[in-house]
């Protein structure tokens, strides 16, 4: 097995000092005492660090260190994320750090400023429901630190963005179920603070409309985006005097609940009850019958976030050069599998 090569960030944990500290000991840099300059040389040679080439960049003001930011518990579409943005960051020769931060706390603008400045920071990726938190983005403008959100609720001005319209999405797939006949169709909603809650079950109410028909709040239920959250919703939902006959999980994750709980009351699906899902995980193909679902490209969209924010950096650094387009709109599509039918009943 071959060994990990130490990187400027193992010698700053050695060290205990800032990766920019280190890379002024690196460039014989002033503004470092003595003591300071004499621990990162001890921990350079304890580790046998040999600098590289995005060490040696930072003399000129980079880190080549890129962060993503988030305030998830993580899951599926995280992971998906992380690999899209560590793809395009390898490539372009730029390490990829991972934070969760909690998003909820009073001081989450402070803990992110202190993580930036800290670790000197090049951009950032911020997923939700960070991307919409007004503090943190207040932070990064007025710093002036690069950044990029990935599905924000909103397009702003100060910040660039990459989503699919989720909205639509949502309509799309809940106008599949409309046109199989489908007219009772409860909605799990995911965590209440996210983006693409509101977004997702705006996009419901829409198709339900576009038919003439109102949103029916007896069949809405609140999730949280994790399989777990959606079995007591699915359960209340189908022990209703007159359960829906389709219902629309706000991710696929719920999704998956909601089979399982179908399953256990010993329906037959998609006759008895059809479900849909949305982000199209790989979990989506492993359920029984395997889940109609819209497509988000998580990885592409992680994937274009990180050249997004990179092009930002290189504008930065050639001003004279082309202006990257600020805000990326990427495609979706409606996955129909086995999940989904006609209704039995009307």
């Amino acid at each position: 097995m071959v060994e990990r090569k130490p990187t400027i960030i193992d010698v700053a944990r050695a060290a205990g000092a800032s990766i920019k500290t280190v890379s002024r000991v690196m460039n014989n840099e002033r503004y470092v005492s003595a003591e300071t300059r004499e621990r990162v040389m001890k921990a350079m040679a304890e580790l046998k660090f040999q600098p590289n080439r995005s060490a040696q960049s930072l003399k000129g003001d980079r880190s080549y260190l890129i962060a993503h930011i988030y305030g998830d518990p993580g899951g599926p579409y995280t992971g998906e994320i992380q690999i899209g943005l560590l793809r395009h960051c390898r490539a372009e020769g730029y390490h990829l750090l991972i934070e969760e931060i909690d998003y909820s706390a009073a001081d989450v603008a402070e803990r992110v400023h202190n993580l930036v400045h800290q670790l000197s920071l090049d951009g950032v990726v911020l997923t939700a429901p960070v991307t919409d938190n007004d503090e943190v983005l207040r932070m990064l403008s007025e710093a002036d630190i690069p950044h990029v959100r990935i599905t924000p609720a909103v397009e702003r001005a100060d910040s660039a963005s990459v989503r699919i319209d989720e909205r639509a999405a949502a309509a799309d797939i809940t106008l599949h179920l409309l046109a199989f006949g489908h007219r009772r169709i409860g909605f799990i909603k995911g965590l209440p603070n996210h983006a693409g809650t509101d977004l997702r079950y705006g996009g419901y109410c829409d198709a339900l409309r576009e038919y003439g028909l109102e949103p029916d709040e007896e069949i809405v239920e609140q999730g949280g985006f994790t399989y777990r959250s959606s079995l007591a919703p699915a359960r209340r939902l189908l022990t209703l005097k007159n359960p829906p006959t389709a219902i629309f999980a706000s991710n696929d994750e719920m999704a998956a609940g909601v089979l399982s709980v179908a399953h256990d009351r010993g329906l037959s699906l998609p006759t008895d009850l059809s479900v849909v899902g949305f982000d199209d995980i790989q979990l989506s193909e492993m359920v029984w019958p395997p889940l109609t679902t819209v497509r988000q490209p998580i990885q592409d969209m992680a994937d274009a976030a990180a050249e997004l924010l990179i092009a930002m950096l290189a504008h930065r650094r050639q001003p004279d050069g082309p202006k990257p387009t600020p805000h990326r709109v990427l495609p979706h599509n409606v996955v129909i599998r086995r999940s989904t039918a006609p209704p039995s009943r009307r």
